[in-house]
């Protein structure tokens, strides 16, 4: 089974406990703002778990892509040596033929003569370019391979994130439910802290300009798989913060665990990437304890403490 498949069952799952915590009928009594938070976040969980899978697939797709295109690329500088290797020959015949060796070219080219003849005139004009040709031939059996396996896996992570995204329907179907029952219980379905009005701590250097970035996008709602400026899901944000200071890094909180330094909490710095929930979840560190991060589906980009969940690790960007 594979790991879409898996996932999508545990999220079918998810979803059928949802709709048995949901009341069904009016006799039930209505479930308290505590039990909702509860039953919200569970779900919201679950939600970030399709969010981030989704991601990286994304990525894998685009890098499956761009291998592709890189060796289509690095093919027709190819193609065009192989033509000119065969115009090479043909011009040595055409000497041949101009300064009198008219017999031996044109036992060549119309295939006439004794076939001993043919041969060494063949071996004579081909001397120089038989490396040449079989490293071609090679290089064309290889470039055929690797398309091959790489339409393979294309076709193969388009369809997982076709999975993937029916999963996330089914889901965000019960978070609508949920977010009706929120409307009732605080008079609104999200929430929001506002845009940040304080003063942004002043770190110097690229991290800095990703600091600055992530403070400026607090009260920007949180939108999966989004990576701004209208929206941003939790990797989808510090790939944005850094983007801005000129760093690149994947769209998917694991990914981005595999390429930053690891570090000890003790060596935290502003800008660092702080890990959560199995790298689930991640959010940029700005210092005196407190990190920024797009925390779930109904709430927006907001400043919490380090330890609003336990970490998993710290990385600092490359």
């Amino acid at each position: 089974m594979s790991p879409a498949r898996k996932l999508l069952r545990a999220l079918v799952l998810v979803g059928l406990g949802i709709g048995l915590t949901v009341p069904a009928t009016a006799a039930q009594a209505e479930p308290s703002a505590s039990e909702l938070t509860q039953q919200i976040n569970k779900s919201s969980t679950e939600l970030e778990k399709v969010v981030e899978s989704y991601n990286k697939l994304n990525e894998q797709l685009k890098d499956t892509k761009a291998a592709s295109a890189a060796l289509a690329a690095k093919m027709a500088p190819l193609e065009q040596q192989v033509a000119k290797a065969g115009a090479d020959v043909g011009q040595m015949a055409a000497v041949a033929y101009r300064t009198g060796q008219v017999g031996e070219a044109s036992a060549l080219l119309d295939g006439s003569g004794p076939l001993i003849d043919r041969l060494g005139m063949l071996d004579q004009l081909a001397r120089d370019r038989q490396e040449q040709v079989a490293g071609y031939t090679a290089a064309q059996r290889q470039y055929a391979d690797e398309k091959a396996n790489l339409d393979t896996t294309e076709a193969k992570q388009t369809a997982q994130l076709k999975e993937l995204a029916a999963g996330k329907k089914k889901i965000e179907a019960d978070l609508a439910k949920l977010y009706e029952m929120r409307q009732k219980a605080y008079g609104s379905a999200t929430s929001s802290s506002g845009s940040y009005t304080g003063t942004i701590p002043s770190v110097s250097g690229k991290a800095g300009v990703a600091v600055r970035f992530a403070y400026n996008a607090i009260g920007t709602p949180y939108v999966w798989a989004a990576d701004g400026p209208d929206g941003y899901d939790c990797s989808g944000l510090t790939l944005a913060a850094w983007k801005a200071a000129g760093k690149t890094l994947p769209h998917n909180a694991a990914m981005q665990w595999d390429v930053v330094a690891h570090i000890g909490r003790g060596s935290l710095q502003p800008g660092d990437l702080v890990f959560y929930s199995d790298l689930g979840h991640v959010a940029i560190y700005v210092g005196s304890g407190k990190v920024i991060h797009a925390p779930q589906p109904g709430e927006s980009v907001k400043l919490s403490t380090v330890d609003m969940m336990t970490p998993y690790g710290y990385g600092r960007v490359r």
